[in-house]
């Protein structure tokens, strides 16, 4: 079989299954569960790269298949996923599927340049690998669950157009030419903290 199979990409893989199942809770109106799967999705992002990284013995070949790979699923589960929440909450007039489309469309911009990018930023000094160029995508695994909680503050007749501007506003901030500090151990700490609360909001435990 083509491809490279190890742990390294097996977390990935994971996420990327989250967020399938959770464009098919969309498309069934089952919102809360998609949103669920979107917070899994960026748990799972959020520790491949360090799972990878645990594998000293990774060829070239392995470390670029897995930056393509990574990306990829990226592109799926941050990228058309929240897009396909936007659609399924009746975002369906031309303009407002245009917004939709354009969300995508930067999300496949930030992270072909990611892409093209990346083996320049390995032979950078560490200083200049301690920031983000533009918002990572993976911060809408906690922009849109926390932007969802406000569903039944908002309602739903006005919330649908809040998320569109949100999700515009994102957009624009992935290609954004700003510096974004990547996070430490404790600002991972503090994420997977507001990853569960988000979690158990939405499951109506707390």
């Amino acid at each position: 079989m083509i491809g490279f199979y190890n742990y390294t990409v097996i977390v990935t893989y994971i996420g990327l299954a989250f967020s399938v199942f959770g464009i098919m809770e969309t498309l069934s109106g089952h919102y809360k569960i998609a949103v669920l799967f979107l917070v899994l999705s960026g748990a799972c992002d959020m520790f491949d790269g360090k799972i990878a990284r645990s594998k000293k013995d990774r060829t070239d070949d392995e470390k670029r298949f897995g930056i393509q790979i990574d990306s990829l699923c990226d592109l799926i589960c941050f990228g058309v996923f929240p897009a396909m929440i936007g659609y399924s909450l009746g975002l369906h007039r031309f303009w407002q599927r245009g917004i939709l489309v354009l969300y995508v469309l930067a999300a496949v911009i930030r992270l072909g340049y990611f892409n093209v990018m990346e083996e320049k930023r390995q032979n950078e000094t560490n200083e200049c690998r301690k920031f983000y160029q533009g918002l990572p995508v993976t911060s809408s695994a906690i922009i849109f669950p926390v932007v969802f909680l406000c569903r039944g503050m908002i309602g739903a007749e006005y919330f649908s157009l809040i998320y569109l501007g949100v999700l515009a506003i994102v957009a624009v901030l992935f290609i954004t030419n700003f510096k974004v500090v990547k996070p430490g151990n404790k600002a991972i700490f503090a994420f997977v903290i507001v990853g569960a609360i988000i979690i158990l909001k939405i499951l109506r435990i707390i």
